[in-house]
C-alpha cells in the first residue's frame, strides 16, 4: 500500500499509461481500408508445439496498398501460418506463392466497417474502464494516508481526477482516429 501522495499518483499515473498503451497495440490489430503489417503479425500460429506470434516467425510487407506479403524464416512452417491467419477471423484469405504467402485486402464492405467501429468503441470503453479502476485504487489508497492534512488529501483527489480526465481525451482521440480511418473508403 502507498504510502505518501506522490506515489499514489505516480502508481495512478502509470497504470493510466498502461491503458493507453494497451489501446494502442489493439488497435494495431484492426484493420482499415489497405494494407498494414499489424494486421496479422500479432496472429498465433501452431509451430514447434507452441502457439508463436506471426511476427516472430515470419516477415511481413506491404508491396502494394492492398496486399501483405509473408515470407516464413522456415519454410516448414508456411502451411502453419497460413492455417493460423485463417484460423484468426480476420476476414483474409492467405494464398500460398512457392516460399511466401501473399495476402489480398479486400474492399471492407459497409457491415464490416460499421463491426469494427463498435469495436473501436467497445476497446476505447474497456480501457476507460481500466483508468476509473485505477482512479478509484488511487483515491482508497488516498483516503486511508494518516499524518497528512485534510487539503493535502482533497489536493490529492483532484490531482488524480485531472489524471483520468486527461487520459480519459486520449483514449477519445485514439478511438476517434481509428473510426475515422475505418470508416475511410
Amino acid at each position: 500500500m502507498s504510502t505518501d501522495p506522490d506515489t499514489i499518483l505516480l502508481e495512478a499515473e502509470d497504470l493510466m499509461s498502461k491503458a493507453i498503451d494497451h489501446l494502442k497495440h489493439e488497435f494495431r490489430g484492426i484493420r482499415a481500408g489497405r494494407a498494414s503489417p499489424g494486421l496479422v503479425e500479432h496472429v498465433k500460429c501452431e509451430v514447434y508445439g507452441a502457439p508463436t506470434e506471426l511476427k516472430s516467425i515470419a516477415a511481413v510487407n506491404v508491396p502494394e496498398p492492398t496486399q501483405l506479403l509473408i515470407k516464413p524464416f522456415d519454410p516448414s512452417t508456411i502451411q502453419a501460418i497460413k492455417k493460423g491467419i485463417e484460423d484468426a477471423n480476420l476476414g483474409l484469405n492467405p494464398q500460398v506463392e512457392d516460399k511466401a504467402i501473399r495476402v489480398s485486402i479486400p474492399a471492407m464492405s459497409t457491415d464490416r466497417r460499421k463491426e469494427l467501429v463498435a469495436r473501436v468503441k467497445k476497446i476505447g470503453e474497456d480501457q476507460k474502464v481500466v483508468l476509473r479502476n485505477a482512479r478509484r485504487d488511487a483515491n482508497k489508497h488516498a483516503d486511508a494516508l494518516d499524518g497528512f492534512p485534510e487539503d493535502e488529501i482533497k489536493t490529492l483527489h483532484s490531482e488524480i481526477q485531472d489524471l483520468l480526465k486527461k487520459y480519459e481525451g486520449q483514449i477519445n482521440d485514439l478511438s476517434e482516429a481509428k473510426v475515422k480511418e475505418v470508416q475511410e473508403v
